[in-house]
């Protein structure tokens, strides 16, 4: 029986043991190989790109000679006006690229000793990071679905009280529908709408001409006829026809399910997009072995400006 990727020895090329034992000067080491990796991590100025800099020798800071701008390793990142030491932050990629169904602001506040605050907001620069390298158009053949998630309406205790939750009017208006488009074999891109019938509009967008769409028997697909080639699949009768079904988007979907129910219990309709864009990030790349997510997810963070949403977030927000 041939044995699954993620049970093999080739999947774990990470070990959070030897993050973990870094000193401050080989987290400091390794963020400025992995920010500065076109000049094998020789420091350049990141608002003129002047290779010529003096160096402070009691703050781990340079100054451009011909702009004058002082920065540090992660001045201009996502990371930037950070109070965490930078192997914590080393260590909480890490963590966090290390669990297959996401790792919850708790649990990572308890790894890393830290505020819940603290926890959640880093856990959310490192999810924008992430999902700004998945905007691209598809092409080829791609499965279009939709689910619904939040908005749980509790039903009355007595049965004779109970109302039919499937109405809108008798749901909370928290519920919202995440929308996958799927290249067979390719990436996923996920999207948040109101509704299904929301999202044909942003599917022109994103899926080229010619390519070939297969979705479920749901009318708001019917107008992707006119556009593209549709093949459609009616789940009330089986879940594949031929080459007509949207199994792959259903595994889309199983792998947020199981994030939103195992791994962080609720998830807030205000920060879907994010743990979808999340989810999308780790199906895509689930046959790579976890050393190399974590290279590539510090390296999403540390070439990522400054966040205008997660910045400041609990000063805005508390």
């Amino acid at each position: 029986m041939t044995q699954h990727f993620l049970l093999s020895a080739e999947a774990r090329s990470l070990s959070l043991a030897k993050v973990a034992r870094l000193s401050d000067e080989e987290a400091w080491e390794a963020f400025k190989m992995v920010r500065w990796s076109e000049t094998e991590g020789e420091p350049f100025c990141p608002r003129c790109g002047c290779a010529g800099l003096y160096t402070y020798s009691k703050r781990k800071l340079w100054e451009c000679k011909a702009c004058k701008h002082q920065f540090s390793v992660t001045s201009g990142t996502i990371f930037a006006s950070r109070k965490l030491p930078i192997r914590d932050i080393l260590l909480a990629i890490a963590i966090f690229v290390n669990s297959a169904k996401g790792h919850s602001a708790l649990q990572l506040s308890r790894d890393l000793d830290v505020q819940y605050r603290t926890a959640f907001v880093l856990s959310h620069k490192i999810r924008e990071a992430l999902a700004e390298t998945a905007d691209r158009s598809l092409e080829g053949h791609v499965e279009v679905d939709g689910a619904y998630f939040g908005g749980y309406a509790k039903p009355a205790n007595h049965k004779e009280n109970r109302r039919d939750r499937r109405l809108v009017a008798n749901q909370t208006g928290k519920r919202r529908c995440v929308v996958v488009m799927r290249e067979r074999e390719g990436s996923c891109l996920p999207f948040v709408f109101g509704s299904e019938d929301e999202a044909t509009k942003v599917i022109g967008k994103h899926v080229l001409p010619g390519s070939t769409i297969y979705a479920d028997e749901a009318a708001c697909w019917d107008v992707l006829h006119a556009r593209y080639l549709t093949k459609r699949i009616n789940h009330s009768e089986c879940y594949s026809d031929g080459e007509a079904c949207t199994n792959q988007a259903e595994s889309f979907f199983s792998r947020l399910r199981r994030a939103e129910i195992g791994t962080h219990h609720h998830i807030s309709g205000r920060y879907l997009h994010a743990y979808a864009a999340e989810m999308a990030w780790r199906e895509d790349n689930r046959r790579i072995d976890n050393g190399e997510l974590y290279l590539m997810a510090t390296f999403a963070a540390l070439k990522h400006p400054v966040s205008r949403q997660w910045k400041g977030y609990w000063q805005r927000s508390a």
